[in-house]
């Protein structure tokens, strides 16, 4: 499989379970919302995904490429956007994207090709030459995801890449980022704790202290009902 695989995967800080015999498949293309309050291990599983942690036990597979394996061919398949930000305020946007594409062996005209169809992705070609100061949070997040995509990942993983931002900069950043899957047949996870940020027809992950609740289409496990209900019943989280 060509997208996103994770099977049997368990991980306990000391005695304190943090994720139990997780298992779920994102096809190549699909859009996978894994949702959950905060605690529900969400980062725990973007930490084992990108290899700042290691599992005990269960398999991940990305891209078609076993981690465990052959760890840096799989890690090469990823774009990451990290929950707190990670660019250089005080270097333009052009200047974050080419120190990144050269940490992946990239330069000269392949590599400013790359910046700048990733930042024409995002909609952010014309901001190339302001520095990150002067940008709001959601083009910051733009930034940082148009960054994620420079050495063509076929896997982007999103740990709540809208936290801080207003409720349009949200409602972009979901946009754009279905438009990458809709158009690029990217493979993306997004970790979130908000529901107006899945799509009926979104893939959904139900994550609730370590554990799979629900797996399916979104829609389909609303049945009818406002998501937002239905989250609340299963964890007990709060409004």
């Amino acid at each position: 499989m060509n997208g996103l695989s994770v099977a049997g995967l368990s991980f306990r800080y000391g005695a304190r379970p943090a994720l139990e015999d997780v298992s779920f498949e994102v096809a190549p293309g699909a859009f996978c919302a894994l949702l959950g309050p905060n605690g529900a291990g969400k980062s725990t599983l973007f930490a084992l995904l990108t290899r700042l942690l290691v599992a005990p036990r269960g398999r991940i597979v990305i891209g078609g490429v076993e981690l465990a394996r052959a760890p840096t061919a799989a890690l090469a398949r990823i774009g990451v956007v990290f929950q707190q930000p990670t660019l250089d305020l005080d270097l333009t946007v052009r200047q974050n994207l080419r120190y990144f594409a050269g940490l992946h062996g990239l330069s000269g005209r392949e590599a400013e090709a790359r910046i700048a169809a990733a930042l024409d992705r995002l909609g952010m070609g014309e901001r190339a030459g302001e520095k990150v100061r002067a940008l709001n949070g959601g083009h910051r997040r733009r930034t940082e995801i148009a960054r994620a995509l420079i050495h063509r990942p076929a896997v982007l993983l999103l740990d709540e890449p809208t936290v801080g931002l207003d409720a349009a900069s949200r409602a972009a950043i979901v946009e754009h980022v279905h438009r990458l899957c809709a158009e690029e047949r990217l493979t993306v996870l997004w970790a979130t704790h908000l529901t107006d940020e899945v799509r009926a027809g979104d893939r959904l992950v139900i994550l609730h202290r370590g554990r799979i609740l629900r797996d399916g289409i979104a829609g389909e496990i609303a049945d009818g009902r406002p998501l937002t209900e239905v989250f609340l019943a299963l964890t007990g989280a709060e409004a």
